[in-house]
């Protein structure tokens, strides 16, 4: 008898389920973005930069917790490895949560022409939104595939290889995240950043 978890849906169908969710989750990030999504409270500048250091903590314990499970799953530590990969899910899904607020609700802050590093700062930001966006479905079929699944399961799915490429392009993406929150928010003067504020549908 299976002793997998989870809904029978998410175990039969893991592709589709991460396929859903991801365009779920695209659709939320574009609309907010892109579109201006009335759905969001309108909050000062000050609180956009209160939620932004909020979010580079949550994105620095998330990298704590991806190499522990990358450690403790090469060390065959497979418990361990799972919850730590949970937790670093759900510090995913809270940093979405403030990440959506913080923009929908608020702005983004640009670095203007001319400041001194702008090119690797945009570079640098370039490459961490795509591998963040890259990594979405990889993320999603790898956790559905382990909250799914037992150890023994996953050994007959691509779970270890698609949790690679998940881990991998994470990891590189969250550290450049910090990097750059460090460089707009410690390097850069007030005078070389423009804050934009969202424009909203209504």
């Amino acid at each position: 008898m299976s002793t997998a978890r989870g809904p029978r849906l998410a175990r039969d169908y893991p592709r589709a389920v991460a396929a859903v969710l991801t365009v779920v989750g695209y659709v939320v990030v574009i609309g907010t973005l892109y579109v201006g999504l009335p759905i969001y409270p309108t909050i000062a500048e000050s609180t956009v930069d209160l939620l932004s250091h909020a979010i580079a903590v949550i994105n620095t314990v998330t990298i704590v917790c991806l190499s522990l499970g990358w450690y403790w799953i090469r060390n065959d530590e497979i418990e361990k490895h799972r919850m730590a990969m949970i937790a670093a899910f759900v510090l995913i899904l809270v940093f979405l949560v403030l990440y959506l607020l913080k923009t929908g609700g608020g702005g983004r802050k640009d670095v203007l022409a001319g400041a001194p590093l702008r090119t690797a700062y945009l570079a640098m930001l370039g490459i961490h939104i795509l591998l963040s966006v890259a990594a979405v479905p990889f993320v999603l079929y790898a956790i559905t595939l382990g909250v799914t699944h037992t150890p023994t399961e996953l050994r007959s799915t691509s779970h270890a290889t698609v949790g690679r490429l998940a881990v991998g392009s994470w990891l590189v993406s969250l550290v450049l995240g910090i990097v750059t929150y460090l460089m707009l928010t410690y390097y850069y003067g007030p005078e070389q950043i423009e804050f934009v504020r969202t424009m909203i549908v209504r």
